[in-house]
């Protein structure tokens, strides 16, 4: 397993759609491995996608249940998502995000309170996960690195919604 760099705004493949996988094989389990731990070394990790390490293929992996956001409600701990969809959503909550892609800033973004996502786990076997609360928030928020969407792209506006991080220079 390594820790992977993590890609920083603006890099371009940050922008791309990712691909679906295709294959699921040895490879792709040692990559899913290569994920989680480089999500596990970033200070307040809880979410990642495949995107933001220069890997284009649809796999997000999640895990609130360590966070103090997460762990006061119910989660479904360590989630490994591929070509995720989401099938439906409800309610409205802003919340305060961040992302280890956008390091110096966070911002106020609109996202819906729970979510039903269809995926596949890591060995190809159907998952439907039904989430709430944070873990719901940072299912959207990895789900749209997988489309090219940054939380900057949800901004409603960038004069009073967003944050430099304390410390940035």
């Amino acid at each position: 397993m390594a820790i992977l760099p993590i890609l920083k705004f603006p890099d371009p493949v940050l922008k791309e759609p990712a691909r679906k996988v295709q294959r699921f094989s040895s490879e792709l389990s040692a990559r899913v491995d290569d994920l989680l731990e480089t999500m596990r070394a970033m200070p307040g990790g809880v979410g990642i996608a495949a995107p933001q390490v220069g890997w284009t293929e649809r796999v997000v992996i999640a895990d609130v249940s360590q966070h103090k956001k997460g762990s006061r409600q119910e989660n479904h701990g360590l989630l490994v998502l591929v070509n995720p969809e989401v099938l439906a959503m409800g309610g409205s909550q802003i919340i305060r995000e961040g992302c280890m892609s956008v390091p110096d800033y966070t911002a106020n973004v609109r996202r819906a309170q729970w979510v039903l996502v269809d995926a596949l786990d890591r060995n190809g076997e159907q998952v439907i996960i039904e989430s709430t609360g944070f873990e719901a928030v940072v299912l959207q928020h990895e789900m749209d690195h997988l489309d090219g969407l940054l939380f900057l792209d949800r901004v409603t506006s960038l004069k009073t919604d967003l944050f430099r991080r304390k410390g940035c220079v």
